[in-house]
């Protein structure tokens, strides 16, 4: 397990890892990193965030629940990626459960930490609503999708039954 983000090889390739510069130290300080078994679950869906998860490596699938119980997964993230920042801004409780698909390298951060961090560290702060804004327009363009894609299913059905 490498324990200082400042010696990282794959810093370089991660954007908010590579962004941190100076501050990496201090963000070292606080995280507690750890290895994590496949099939861990980091967090559940409706349960209070008390920090966020930072997958060093491996991957976590993104799922939530629909109201009859059955999981729709939202996506996969990957290494360099923070998980659990929405609910942790919002002070309140995660919008979905996030599930280890691999062994993984874990960085846990509390959320008063991150919070401090975030404060002393405006530009690591914008980096954040970077992130947090290209993971909405990744949801605006998947709802897009989908629903153009029962639209036109729809438009094929009546044209069909027309034809028929």
């Amino acid at each position: 397990m490498q324990p200082s983000c400042q010696h990282c090889a794959y810093r370089p390739e991660r954007p908010f890892c590579a962004l941190l510069g100076n501050a990496i130290g201090t963000f070292d300080e606080f995280k507690e990193q750890s290895v994590l078994a496949k099939g861990e679950l980091l967090f559940s869906e409706g349960r209070p965030a008390r920090g966020v998860y930072m997958l060093c490596d491996g991957r976590a699938k993104l799922s939530v629940s629909s109201e009859n119980g059955k999981r729709l997964m939202l996506r996969v993230a990957g290494p360099g990626e923070f998980l659990g920042l929405e609910a942790i801004l919002q002070g309140e409780a995660h919008d979905f459960t996030a599930e280890l698909l691999d062994a993984a390298r874990v960085a846990f951060v509390k959320r008063k930490d991150l919070l401090k961090f975030l404060r002393d560290n405006p530009v690591v702060c914008m980096e954040v609503v970077s992130r947090l804004s290209e993971h909405l327009h990744g949801a605006y363009a998947r709802v897009r999708s989908i629903g153009l894609n029962r639209v036109r299913r729809t438009r094929l059905q009546r044209t069909r039954s027309m034809a028929s």
